[in-house]
């Protein structure tokens, strides 16, 4: 079967297709940015199979991640809450693969006009909120071993496999950390059995173990998604 988008798929049918031929399937790189900071947001992007980060770059070049968004979600919504420029975030490509990109001016006008629709985007916007707010608590509470582990469970969240191509550098650069600090946490896990690491190459290998060992800011996340969305309980095998 060939990859979905979760949040397309929740779009009333007659939307769907008056949409059809304005959705656009492109193939991502890893690193790719699809947004800066000061650009206005002329596009959206429905993850198929790859997973995008949103980001912030402080003044001395330190970099964290505020939001993930996977097959599940859509990047830019912003483009039609009322802003359709970020003065702070950047869009990246964290792992490659495919989505579904449309202009944001045919979305925005949709939303402006279909009431289905709206409540698809508003709810997910309260979902894409949640997990920011939640992002930030544990990023000031948390411990590192608990953060790195809830973050790799969502980025497995996000794809169909228990194969992630991470480097130390990135995860670092997405957890607000050094480089240091990851790599000795990954040697924590490792050590558990939870996961095998080597050389950007991450395999999860106890998911349960996994879940136990992260903080709750991961099953929080996934409840409120759940709640608002309707989000589906899957574990990749």
């Amino acid at each position: 079967m060939a990859p979905q988008n979760d949040l397309l798929n929740a779009f009333p049918p007659n939307l769907s297709e008056k949409l059809r031929p304005a959705l656009k399937r492109i193939s991502l790189e890893r690193g790719e940015r699809l947004h800066n900071p000061g650009d206005e947001i002329e596009n959206l992007y429905f993850p198929l199979d790859c997973v995008l980060s949103i980001t912030i770059t402080m003044r001395d070049g330190t970099t964290a991640e505020t939001g993930l968004v996977g097959k599940q979600e859509v990047i830019g919504v912003n483009a039609f809450m009322g802003g359709r420029e970020t003065t702070q975030t950047t869009y990246i490509v964290q792992i490659p693969g495919s989505a579904m990109k449309i202009d944001a001016q045919i979305l925005r006008e949709e939303f402006d006009h279909n009431k289905e629709l709206r409540a698809v985007m508003l709810r997910y916007t309260q979902a894409l909120l949640a997990q920011i707010s939640q992002t930030t608590a544990c990023n000031s509470l948390h411990k590192i071993d608990q953060r790195l582990a809830r973050w790799l469970l969502e980025v497995h969240s996000r794809v169909e496999t228990d194969e992630l191509e991470l480097t130390q550098e990135f995860m670092a650069d997405m957890l607000g950390v050094r480089r240091a600090g990851v790599t000795q946490t990954a040697q924590k896990l490792q050590e558990r059995k939870l996961i095998h690491y080597n050389r950007g190459h991450i395999h999860i290998l106890d998911q349960p173990g996994l879940e136990a060992f992260a903080c709750e800011c991961f099953h929080t996340v996934k409840d409120e998604y759940k709640r608002l969305l309707g989000a589906p309980d899957k574990k990749v095998s």
